[in-house]
């Protein structure tokens, strides 16, 4: 639903996913982690960043309901995940 939710306001997914662990050589100039339940769920950045930022969302992979209801979660998620972007790039 994901991918649907991009799709929906024309971004394509076209990269994969990657693991921490084939990250902490690599030097950040910002990151930013947006688990909800970050102290439990998100690991913490063992590489350099210039900056760390937490913005905690809901996980809409949790939301219960019709198939429409979910949807509906993913796109509350990506326009509030929009909005925090473009705050944080701000800074």
């Amino acid at each position: 639903m994901a991918i649907e939710a991009l799709n929906e306001i024309g971004i394509s997914h076209a990269g994969e996913s990657k693991h921490i662990n084939d990250l902490p050589t690599k030097d950040f100039d910002l990151v930013v982690t947006v688990c909800d339940s970050a102290a439990e769920e998100c690991p913490v950045w063992p590489g350099k960043a210039g900056r760390r930022i937490h913005h905690g969302f809901v996980d809409p992979a949790k939301a219960e309901g019709t198939r429409e209801e979910q949807m509906q979660v993913f796109r509350q998620v990506r326009s509030e995940m929009l909005e925090a972007i473009a705050e944080i790039l701000k800074t």
